[in-house]
């Protein structure tokens, strides 16, 4: 549900741009998601988890989006 409404906002802020409130909008949106520390920049296996991480948002996106 969540992804849908961030798409349909994302397509609103793009097709309203000269709506002052929708770039805010969209911003806050994004800004209000609980955030997860992947990994950090001295990590030894740094390109490992992030390559992990953007696999399993797509995947993610892919049941998602099937459903």
């Amino acid at each position: 549900m969540q992804l849908c409404l961030d798409k349909e906002l994302k397509q609103y802020f793009l097709r309203h741009r000269e709506v002052k409130t929708a770039p805010q909008t969209y911003f806050d949106r994004l800004s209000d998601r609980p955030r997860q520390v992947i990994t950090t920049a001295d990590d030894p296996n740094f390109d490992a988890k992030i390559q992990a991480a953007i696999r399993q948002q797509l995947q993610a996106g892919d049941i998602k989006g099937n459903g």
